[in-house]
């Protein structure tokens, strides 16, 4: 660029907490924290589309959302971790919407068996590929684009407090989506570094124990564990942390890039 890109301060936060008219993009937005965010920027005027592995569910949940609130909503089928699938659905979101002010990285996968049982390698692969390069092939595809708009925009990928910490490996042995969430947070501060200059703010959140379908299945006993060790005593709740992804996408969130947020209500400092 010849000229940097140089945002507006705030000067009255009174209507500041809002993206009224924003196109955003979430993906695995079809349940869980994804949903939330998704129903987080509808609720605050955003038009939003879904983009999902699981088409039907992505639709349904769009659908829901157009039942609730003004705006524009659409969902499409993407298989982040697929090249061919992103460049698919980048041509149907910008056929849709024209331009994008908000990509949220939402999507991603967890470990299904250890690393060193059988078969672990093959699902580190499995789970690096979603939820890393799935990221990488998402920003590849649709910063491009985003850098054209001269009014900025936002980039927020979701990442997670176990790129942090793996105190827990013994009785979760999450590494590769342990490691995949660390490069997500590394990859988010430089993209926070070469996106600066056309107004394009990038941050990583990074959601603790919340309530999505995850959880349901965790044992009581570590429910329990988790409950004790967090200082708030309970699980976020998904809309919660699409009210930080709203907040960092805002007016409000202009000076804010390159940083990897916690959502965890305590849970990292006290782990």
């Amino acid at each position: 660029m010849s000229d940097y890109y140089t945002s507006k301060p705030v000067e009255d936060i009174r209507g500041a907490y809002t993206v009224a008219g924003c196109n955003a993009v979430v993906t695995g937005g079809s349940r869980g924290i994804g949903y939330g965010i998704a129903e987080a920027f509808a609720q605050g005027g955003a038009n939003v589309a879904i983009l999902d592995i699981a088409a039907e569910a992505a639709a349904e949940s769009a659908d829901a959302l157009s039942k609730k609130y003004d705006g524009k909503f659409a969902a499409f089928p993407v298989d982040i971790s697929d090249e061919g699938s992103v460049l698919a659905a980048k041509a149907k979101v910008f056929g849709f919407f024209g331009h994008v002010d908000v990509l949220v990285n939402n999507a991603g996968v967890a470990p299904r068996i250890d690393f060193l049982d059988e078969g672990g390698l093959k699902e580190w692969r499995r789970v690096i590929d979603v939820d890393l390069h799935g990221v990488a092939n998402m920003v590849y595809h649709f910063a491009p684009e985003m850098k054209k708009n001269t009014a900025g925009g936002s980039i927020i990928n979701i990442s997670s407090i176990g790129s942090k910490n793996v105190s827990e490996s013994k009785t979760h042995p999450n590494s590769p989506y342990n490691v995949a969430k660390a490069g997500v947070d590394i990859f988010t501060q430089y993209l926070a570094i070469v996106l600066g200059d056309y107004g394009i703010r990038v941050n990583a959140i990074l959601p603790g124990p919340t309530h999505t379908d995850l959880d349901k299945n965790l044992p009581e006993e570590t429910k329990a564990s988790f409950y004790e060790k967090m200082p708030v005593h309970r699980f976020g709740e998904p809309l919660e942390i699409g009210a930080l992804a709203v907040f960092l996408a805002s007016p409000l969130g202009v000076q804010i890039t390159g940083t990897n947020i916690p959502h965890d209500g305590g849970m990292l400092v006290a782990w």
